[in-house]
């Protein structure tokens, strides 16, 4: 097939006709061949053909289904513990909240690393690596348990029928048998401690399991949701919404009915990573590893309301411990499986103005991704996903200080954490 006459016309029409002409171009050559549609697989996210993805998702923009709006003032999902402060999830989450029950764990920071298969064990008074122990394949996150007794190693395998859930001891810091999983790419816990949900990213699925056993209990195909991977809970804990990274959306799913209320294609068409609520519980904020920020979303109503600019990559969502600031972990790259020591950084958005304040670079260049907040709220532990390092960042300056771990580490999770429950992902505490 020639391109260049096609690439001269294309160039020379406006951008909306040029996104539509490309789009056009492209079905039609796909039809003619028998290829797969331009958004099957990661290949056509990050590879060439990237940008008719996104032109694709943008001309096909539509306003959130009605059908998936909420009630603002509904009462909580039963069995879901009271909120502290009527406005504010994250009246649980100060330095002072330590549950009594997880007092005596051990200080531990605790970083997956997917491609070597191991858990590496950080002493955060010392700043070394005391311990490493081998998991299953692909570890991506380390889940806080809703009673958090137990943290678990979500091993998704990629692909393969040999998933499975690590449990750690967080007194001892020492792994148990793992208990066998359909692809867990990441782990939920419904906001009345019922069921843990397994996000199995790669058969667009939700599986409720026991939170204890893991057996299953009942799944909720998500169709209009390829790669859905990370979530977050409105302030009742009626709903979820969860982001779905190759369509550049996001699912919007009721919790005590689990199902899908509706879908919300996000107007850049880019592809979303991390999701974390405002303090109230209503508006919620949605990384974009494409659009380089923040979408703000009115979960109630769902519809997007804003966007917030960052950085290159935006990926990670963190909310400092006083509930006031957003730590946003920019991971320098676009691509899935970026270069080291790529334009990566960490900005500070204030939750009352939605504005970035400052933004912390990492010296020499890095890969920010997933982690969390010390328990006393000086530190934010980022994995440094192809640098192969870990960041703990003073929260006061900026100053980053590097550990060496693993090969390619991902979601790390501090512990102990401040906070009475866990909804799950690396510590989404309440």
């Amino acid at each position: 097939m020639r391109r260049a006459p096609l690439l001269g016309l294309r160039r020379g029409l406006p951008l909306a006709l040029a996104a539509a002409f490309t789009v056009a171009v492209a079905a039609l050559a796909q039809a003619a061949i028998g290829l797969p549609a331009i958004d099957a697989g990661w290949q056509a996210l990050c590879g060439p053909h990237a940008g008719l993805r996104r032109a694709r998702l943008a001309l096909a923009q539509a306003p959130a289904d009605p059908a998936a709006r909420t009630p603002h003032d509904q009462a909580p999902l039963p069995g879901m513990p009271p909120l502290l402060a009527p406005d504010d999830i994250y009246a649980g989450i100060a330095a002072d909240r330590i549950s009594p029950a997880i007092a005596g764990d051990l200080a531990r920071v605790y970083v997956p690393n997917r491609r070597s298969g191991d858990v590496y064990v950080i002493d955060p008074a010392t700043l070394k690596v005391v311990d490493r122990f081998k998991v299953g394949l692909n570890p991506q996150h380390v889940v806080p348990a809703w009673d958090l007794r137990t943290l678990w190693v979500a091993n998704n395998a990629e692909g393969r029928p040999d998933g499975s859930l690590t449990p750690i001891d967080p007194r001892t810091g020492k792994p148990g048998r793992a208990i066998a999983v359909d692809d867990p790419y990441n782990m939920y816990f419904t906001p009345d401690g019922k069921a843990a949900i397994v996000v199995a990213e790669a058969f667009q699925r939700l599986d409720f399991r026991d939170p204890h056993s893991m057996a299953l209990q009942e799944s909720l195909a998500t169709p209009g949701c390829k790669g859905i991977n990370h979530a977050d809970f409105s302030s009742d804990g009626r709903y979820a919404i969860f982001t779905c990274e190759y369509e550049g959306r996001l699912a919007k799913v009721d919790i005590a009915a689990r199902t899908v209320l509706g879908y919300l294609t996000l107007s850049k068409g880019g592809m979303p990573q991390d999701i974390r609520a405002a303090p109230d519980g209503h508006v919620f904020y949605v990384a974009d590893m494409h659009a380089d920020g923040v979408f703000v979303i009115d979960g109630d109503d769902f519809a997007e309301i804003g966007f917030v600019a960052t950085g290159i990559g935006t990926h990670g969502l963190y909310p400092s411990r006083d509930g006031k600031k957003l730590y946003v972990a920019n991971r320098g790259s676009h691509r899935v499986l970026g270069p080291k020591h790529g334009k990566g950084s960490v900005s500070v958005i204030d939750f009352a103005t939605r504005k970035v304040e400052t933004t912390w670079p990492i010296p020499g260049g890095g890969s920010p991704d997933m982690g969390n907040v010390s328990a006393d709220g000086r530190l934010l532990w980022l994995s440094g996903r192809f640098d192969d390092v870990v960041y703990a960042i003073d929260t006061t300056t900026g100053a980053v200080t590097s550990i060496k771990v693993g090969t390619e580490p991902h979601g790390l999770t501090v512990w102990p954490q401040p906070g009475r429950y866990s909804l799950g992902h690396t510590g989404n505490l309440r």
